[in-house]
């Protein structure tokens, strides 16, 4: 089986940065793995798109179970070349996730990509947030400057337009504390755009390889309190993507056919009974859904493959039953059509 891949000269180039900066990432997430960890290197998973006629993707997913609780770096690449009918051209994205094992080592999240309309001029969509279970200043002071730098002028846009996205109304808090966030980003320089989308990407990738390689091996004690903290961290992660996060509930709506993978940012174990005391504070019908996932989930809290699957028809179900409540997700400054895209 083969994956056939979008026509157009921006999309083929699109794809190529994704797959580089994909490589990049995982070869470095696996260097640290054969450095400190148990010399195990990130390994691919491929999936198709109605048997590959209209793209796919690959991930890469870490093994080794000392340095990471979960990590996925996942690559698409979904077209209608055949279906000039439909709105959407291609859509070509890196998203990855990296939970270290260890509570005192921040996770990060990275999504990068670049959509095409027909009749439209296309955009990125980009994405950065370092999401601690226990705070660090240091590794915030460390992300921030980065992204200052790496955004110039588009930093306050950016930082201002993360912070209202990653917010969690229902808790009252921030999912992180460093979000960057750019929805619809489009000049009138295509190059430049692409240019800047490549060093954002290589400038995150390279900046929490250095907050995480000092941090795994330095902040070795790890105490109870500190599991726990992390915990209910990951229930409060899991909760946000699965009740708030735009794009991975338009992932899961559009297709069935890459469930694991867009679940893959899930860490392995949250606390059931506190995701289900959520479901007081969101407004109706989201303790529907909240509900729902707790169900979705044993009472051991552990997130494995047959779990996720369970969760993401949990959310199919919920938006089919509610489309309404799709207005009650995430936004920045703009919310893009991404579902509609892909309709007929």
């Amino acid at each position: 089986m083969e994956m056939t891949m979008a026509k157009s000269q921006e999309a083929i180039e699109a794809y190529t940065l994704v797959r580089k900066l994909q490589k990049r990432f995982a070869d470095k997430l696996s260097a640290l793995s054969t450095q400190i960890g148990e010399n195990k290197a990130f390994e691919e998973v491929v999936w198709f798109r109605d048997a590959g006629l209209h793209g796919g993707g690959s991930r890469f997913e870490a093994r080794d179970a000392v340095l990471f609780n979960t990590a996925s770096v996942n690559v698409s690449q979904v077209h209608y070349n055949e279906q000039p009918h439909r709105n959407l051209q291609s859509a070509t994205a890196i998203s990855t996730i990296i939970h270290p094992q260890n509570p005192n080592v921040p996770s990060l999240h990275m999504h990068i990509s670049f959509t095409e309309v027909k009749d439209k001029p296309s955009y990125w969509r980009i994405m950065a947030d370092l999401n601690p279970s226990i705070d660090n200043e240091e590794d915030k002071k460390i992300f921030d400057a980065k992204l200052q730098s790496l955004a110039g002028e588009r930093y306050k846009e950016g930082s201002q337009q993360g912070n209202k996205y990653f917010t969690i109304p229902a808790l009252q808090r921030t999912r992180g504390i460093s979000h960057f966030y750019l929805e619809n980003y489009q000049t009138q320089e295509p190059q430049k755009d692409y240019d800047f989308a490549y060093a954002f990407g290589e400038g995150i990738i390279d900046t929490y390889i250095d907050i995480i390689s000092n941090a795994m091996q330095t902040r070795t004690s790890i105490s109870q309190e500190a599991k726990r903290q992390q915990l209910e961290y990951h229930t409060l992660y899991l909760f946000q993507v699965l009740t708030l996060d735009r794009g991975t509930t338009s992932g899961l709506m559009i297709h069935n056919q890459n469930d694991v993978g867009i679940m893959g940012s899930l860490p392995t174990h949250i606390d059931p009974e506190l995701l289900h005391s959520w479901a007081d504070k969101v407004e109706a019908p989201q303790d529907e859904l909240v509900n729902a996932l707790y169900a979705a989930i044993g009472e051991d809290g552990a997130i494995d493959v047959l779990t996720k699957m369970k969760l993401a028809q949990a959310v199919r179900d919920h938006y089919e039953a509610y489309p309404e409540a799709l207005s009650m997700q995430a936004s920045g400054n703009t919310i893009p059509s991404t579902v509609a895209n892909h309709k007929l």
